[in-house]
């Protein structure tokens, strides 16, 4: 997300131009809103309806203009692009001691539910319009030349004061009417990344749209595995983050709350042990469960004992072997390691007990076939109110909070509907997208009462039928973790 003159939030409103629903449309108990645009300067805005199946339809919502153009930015020794008040003036100096006339700008990122404001600087260096990007580039090449580390930057991606645009796409699912069902996906495995298009083809599902972060900092073959909790068809199937923000799907309802789940191995022999992940990749002294769904080797370097489904120890193997159908695989490493050559026996019982807890009720759920939950990535909405819990959600940095990127949201209203929405971003001139900010202004415009931002970035993909219906920023379809579903009744 981004800046220019913050000096004490963003612009949060605009005015918008709606055509009138179908009746049909309006006795719905979830509507498309007829106040204002929230976003920007108040542009007008317009959107297309498509009733996509009973209960659920498609809005494509445009908004705004392009008026922002281009700058370069001046990186601080850190290789951010902000930083305090005396190192961004030894960085000015620095601009004009090679011929170019610097500005230093106060940037205030805005506090939200569990981080206070932050006031950083930033260094810059021209402004040209939109059709003149070529000449920030000449003059970002010319302090390279003289030794600084810069970048050409869009002022529409700051996250402050802008007119746009946007471009977004909302489905609107009406729970008196729909009779379908949520389900969560991970594709054809939890280590491999699938497009949404791929996921929801092989479900035969109305929509879907990308879910939650997943791990890009391991082994290439294994980034598919979900940052946070991910239970499909009621198996437990990657560990919660704890208290981080979730959705909870069951049938056609689907609830937003926070999860804390709990796995633990009890050897026949009376002796139990937490089990410190699911199906992701182990680190030293780590006790990690294996299941069928994982599609790749357990770790080397450490011991497997596999389970068959009743918990018996069908094998004890050095590790890094498949897991195969039916069975479950206990891998561990160093102190972990050592457990199972203790207390996982060739013949042995190991009763392994999964636990997932909603942090809001403290009541366990019911790990059933017609359950599945979905990590978020950062609380936007609670109880009808903007509730920004980006500290606790692990992305409170200034990246995240302030600058505008995609956005994939998930919301619901009083009643139990759903809203699902993407808005498209870092296309200049385009769309801009949204931060965290505009992104709960924007579902608490749509009637949410609760809602959660999931992955998002070159991640945002909303397919409707068969089609890819938003612009992915990447110029195409990206690979993802897992996936939200709707499927017909």
């Amino acid at each position: 997300m981004s800046r220019r003159t913050l000096a004490g939030g963003l612009a949060i409103a605009a005015a918008l131009t709606l055509t009138t629903l179908p009746a049909s449309a309006q006795q719905l108990s979830v509507k498309f809103p007829s106040a204002k645009f929230p976003l920007g300067t108040r542009p007008a805005a317009t959107k297309t309806m498509t009733a996509v199946t009973q209960g659920i339809d498609l809005y494509d919502v445009k908004a705004g203009t392009s008026t922002d153009g281009y700058t370069v930015t001046i990186l601080m020794p850190s290789g951010r692009d902000y930083g305090t008040l005396p190192t961004a003036e030894a960085r000015v100096a620095e601009v004009e001691a090679a011929g170019e006339s610097a500005s230093l700008q106060k940037v205030i990122r805005p506090g939200v539910a569990d981080a206070p404001s932050q006031t950083v600087y930033m260094v810059r260096v021209g402004l040209w319009s939109f059709d003149d990007k070529k000449k920030a580039e000449e003059t970002a090449k010319t302090l390279k030349e003289a030794g600084l580390k810069v970048k050409v930057d869009y002022l529409g991606d700051d996250g402050l004061k802008t007119t746009g645009p946007w471009d977004a796409k909302v489905v609107m699912i009406d729970a008196g009417t729909f009779r379908g069902s949520y389900v969560a996906s991970l594709g054809s495995s939890v280590a491999k990344r699938e497009t949404v298009s791929s996921m929801a083809k092989a479900r035969k599902a109305v929509l879907g749209v990308n879910g939650g972060f997943f791990n890009i900092h391991t082994a290439k073959a294994l980034r598919g595995e979900p940052v946070g909790a991910s239970v499909v068809g009621g198996k437990l199937l990657s560990e919660a983050v704890p208290g981080r923000s979730a959705v909870v799907l069951r049938g056609r309802t689907a609830k937003i709350t926070e999860i804390k789940t709990t796995v633990t191995a009890t050897s026949q022999d009376g002796e139990k042990v937490e089990v410190n992940g699911i199906n992701r990749a182990a680190v030293t002294d780590e006790l990690v469960l294996y299941t069928e769904e994982y599609g790749a080797k357990t770790p080397t370097g450490g011991t497997d004992a596999v389970l068959d489904a009743n918990g018996k120890v069908v094998g004890l193997r050095a590790s890094g072997g498949a897991v195969g159908a039916g069975l479950r695989v206990l891998h561990g490493n160093g102190l972990a390691s050592d457990w199972l050559n203790e207390h996982a026996w060739a013949e042995w019982t190991v009763k392994v007990e999964t636990k997932v807890v909603d942090l809001r009720t403290k009541k366990a759920l019911k790990l059933t076939p017609d359950l599945n939950v979905i990590a978020g990535s950062v609380g936007l909405v609670r109880n009808g109110k903007v509730k920004i819990t980006a500290k606790l959600d692990g992305h409170d940095s200034m990246n995240m909070i302030l600058r505008r990127h995609p956005r994939t949201l998930l919301g619901t209203t009083r009643n139990g509907s759903l809203i699902l929405a993407t808005i498209d971003g870092r296309q200049p001139g385009v769309t801009v997208g949204a931060n965290f900010v505009e992104a709960a202004q924007f579902m608490r415009w749509l009637g949410a009462t609760q809602a959660i931002n999931l992955d998002g970035g070159g991640s945002t993909a909303m397919v409707v039928g068969d089609k890819l219906v938003n612009r992915p920023s990447d110029g195409s379809e990206r690979g993802v973790g897992d996936a939200l579903l709707v499927l017909p009744g």
